[in-house]
């Protein structure tokens, strides 16, 4: 058992130092090197203090801003997840019926408008930073008129903010909603 039992923990203290230690460093000199905004969170920082990354969600809850899409953790990336309710559960349906009306009434739109589904659910992650386009054009016509700006405006700026996956044809046109609203802050 002597024979098997030392190599086993030399072995053990070995792959320890490579694969715990020596990889994990290489892996961050690497990235450091390479892609120091991307390793370091993507952060976006405004005249020199950090507002939000580019990656993670957060809340926005004045009328003047675009808001995100709900979020099962409130935005929290130490709880990163969704609420694991499937689509026909009738808590997860009472839920995004409260979040229609809400929306409705924030936006000041018909009873009879679609909501967009990214408007009224939250992604699987909780942290998604991006909305639709059309729940950003839906937004519009609230944040223009809480900024006192012409719709045109608003507007210009959600497509100039907007952008398609790496292969577009395989998602939607989304909207970063950090960055959208430092535009109409800028």
């Amino acid at each position: 058992m002597r024979r098997q039992l030392l190599p086993a923990l030399r072995m053990l203290l070995v792959m320890t130092l490579v694969t715990g230690l020596a990889y994990t460093a290489l892996v961050t000199v690497v990235a450091q090197g390479l892609l120091e905004h991307q390793a370091d969170g993507s952060l976006v920082e405004l005249e020199g203090v950090t507002v939000g990354s580019e990656l993670l969600g957060q809340t926005f809850q004045s009328a003047e801003y675009f808001h995100p899409r709900p979020s099962a953790v409130e935005y929290d990336p130490r709880l990163s997840g969704g609420s694991n309710l499937g689509p026909n559960n009738p808590e997860h349906l009472e839920d995004v019926a409260v979040l229609v009306d809400a929306y409705r009434e924030m936006n000041g739109l018909d009873p009879t408008t679609p909501v967009p589904v990214d408007a009224v659910t939250s992604s699987a992650s909780g942290l998604d930073p991006h909305i639709s386009l059309a729940n950003a054009r839906l937004q519009a016509d609230r944040v223009a008129r809480e900024r006192g700006l012409p719709l045109e405006e608003v507007m210009d700026l959600i497509d100039s903010a907007s952008s398609h996956a790496a292969v577009p044809y395989l998602s939607d046109v989304t909207v970063n909603v950090l960055q959208l609203n430092l535009d109409l802050d800028a």
